[in-house]
């Protein structure tokens, strides 16, 4: 692991910030990282207020989604409510749909199977909305690059809305209104929304022109936040107003579906980490093992009884796929090994039989072992398809784009994408795509880093110091839980390895006379540092642990050396 420390900000701007807010310095340091330089920016970031939304109308062609919308419910048209298979787009589907079925009967959902239409707009979504006389599909999370199936539709007499987030390609498809903030001709102030939060825009635009008010559409930022924390956007601007609000719609009135989702799980609290640990792959396994709209079912249900069943069903799904990636991430290391290609900068593997619902994932712990860009490819039909995943600092769309001739299609995001080809191309492409990473990955990116934010002494870290440093939540991507570094610990003499194959590392540190727990996961290797007295530093953030109804601060060690 590289330690990388952070570069100080302003000293004057750090006093005056923390003078003015009454705060520690090393908490002002913080803020100021983050862009936090006034009274003013700290009443933002601290008290998140739904009045600092932006304006939907400002998004280019909402004001046509909203007039084609209006119109249908008036005629009294069939509408599909169409999404990816993820978690972003379940979500999607099940907000736009539950909020338009408020005032339609004519509104219908549609997931594509992952197995037989794969990602986005499908050819056979399009044939089920004409074979069921809807005049209207309005694809959330996918459709941006959709040209050829947008025109098909309308060649059945469909109008198409899309409300993607995507990165467009050269061309947009002729739909009826395009909403995507990273359109280059979209002016919309804020850029990281997932496809779910676009989704809130359009019904907060619907809403206004109700003459409703955003707080009639609260109840759905349950749905918005467990989107933001699965898709991995900036928790930044509008997204941490919507994920702040949205927590507190999940703690404090969560949708009958959570609430049977989360019946089995023992927490008083959940945070965006707890959303993407115990939410988002309860949610995504309906899609990987057995089809998204068990999700959206799940999700949009208003039967108690009915949700626990359904969730009982994800349950199973959601075992069978740990077990399912379990054993493909094993055959793809002994892939990687046999083929002597530990050293490269890129890890491609295949094999046919392995399960499209989790290749993802599989790539995502390829990258625990071997921190390089890596695809997983399995057969599906007549073609390969992958998913590919990133490190830190690497833009693997880019990569992709520099091999387009070997590939049919592809799209996603920076770190992550999906792709298909025809077999006979697998080869040139593993061959080019290592070509391409080779040249324009700084060699650097190829060991993990740690960021850390500040030095910090133990004897800085107090009750009221962690609750401020709580009140930077929700963290993610834009916002991370900030990292502290401490020198010269001693272990107190109780460090030991614990978990079922020894893997964690539990201690008590010490320093001038201060101390406190420490638990560090899957650095049960590092034991050997901390024997015998031996002083190490140490990255960490703080959280709290609770044993015995006793609730103490500790140390959550990400590396020691």
């Amino acid at each position: 692991m590289r330690w990388i420390l952070k570069p100080k900000p302003d000293h004057s701007v750090v006093v005056k910030l923390a003078e003015s807010l009454n705060i520690d310095q090393v908490l002002a340091e913080l803020l100021v990282q983050r862009g936090i330089e006034s009274f003013e920016d700290a009443k933002k970031f601290f008290r998140p207020d739904l009045a600092d939304l932006h304006d939907p109308f400002l998004m280019k062609d909402m004001d046509k989604a909203v007039q084609r919308i209006r119109k249908a419910l008036d005629s009294g048209e069939n509408i599909l409510v169409y999404g990816d298979y993820d978690v972003d787009g379940t979500t999607s589907v099940a907000l736009l749909s539950s909020y338009l079925q408020t005032v339609s009967q004519q509104i219908a959902s549609y997931i594509p199977d992952r197995y037989d239409e794969g990602y986005g707009v499908s050819y056979k979504g399009i044939d089920y909305a004409a074979d069921n006389d809807i005049t209207l599909i309005i694809a959330l999370d996918c459709g941006i690059k959709a040209i050829d199936k947008v025109a098909y539709a309308q060649e059945k007499g469909i109008d198409f809305i899309i409300c993607d987030h995507h990165r467009p390609g050269k061309q947009l498809p002729k739909a009826v209104a395009v909403l995507d903030p990273k359109r280059e001709d979209c002016s919309y102030p804020y850029k990281e929304l997932c496809g779910c939060g676009v989704g809130f825009k359009l019904i907060q635009a619907l809403q206004t022109s109700f003459g409703g008010e955003i707080k009639d559409i609260l109840q759905y930022l349950d749905l918005v936040a467990t989107a933001i924390g699965a898709d991995i956007v900036p928790i930044t601007g509008e997204n941490r107003i919507l994920a702040y609000y949205g927590l507190q719609v999940l703690n404090k009135m969560p949708r009958i579906g959570f609430q049977a989702m989360l019946s089995q799980v023992k927490k008083k609290k959940l945070t965006i980490t707890d959303v993407v640990f115990l939410l988002a792959p309860r949610i995504n396994a309906a899609g990987r093992m057995k089809h998204g709209l068990h999700a959206v079912t799940l999700m949009t249900a208003t039967n108690y009884e009915q949700a626990v069943a359904y969730a009982k069903e994800i349950e199973v799904y959601n075992v069978d796929r740990k077990e399912t990636d379990q054993s493909i991430t094993i055959e793809a290391l002994e892939q990687i090994k046999s083929k002597n290609e530990e050293n490269r900068c890129t890890t491609v593997v295949y094999n046919a039989s392995w399960h499209k619902g989790v290749i993802g994932i599989v790539a995502s712990r390829l990258i625990e072992t071997y921190y390089r860009p890596t695809l997983v490819f399995t057969k599906s039909g007549n073609k390969l398809a992958a998913s590919a995943r990133s490190v830190k600092g690497f833009d693997v769309y880019n990569a992709l784009e520099s091999c387009t001739d070997y590939i049919d299609q592809f799209g996603g995001h920076k770190y992550a994408a999906g792709l298909t080809m025809y077999e006979k191309n697998y080869d040139a492409f593993k061959n080019k795509f290592e070509e391409v990473v080779a040249k324009s990955i700084d060699s650097e990116l190829k060991t993990p880093e740690i960021l850390i934010d500040v030095p910090l002494e133990l004897d800085q870290i107090s009750n009221k110091f962690y609750r401020i440093l709580k009140q930077f939540a929700p963290f993610g991507p834009g916002n991370m839980a900030p990292v502290f570094l401490t020198k010269a610990l001693v272990d107190k003499g109780w460090g030991k390895c614990v978990g079922a194959d020894e893997k964690h590392l539990k201690l008590t540190v010490i320093k001038d006379k201060f101390q406190f727990d420490a638990i560090g996961f899957n650095l049960g290797n590092k034991y050997e540092l901390i024997k015998s007295n031996k002083p190490f530093d140490a990255v960490y953030t703080i959280g709290e642990n609770e044993w015995n109804n006793e609730i103490k601060l500790q140390l959550m060690l990400k590396d020691i050396n």
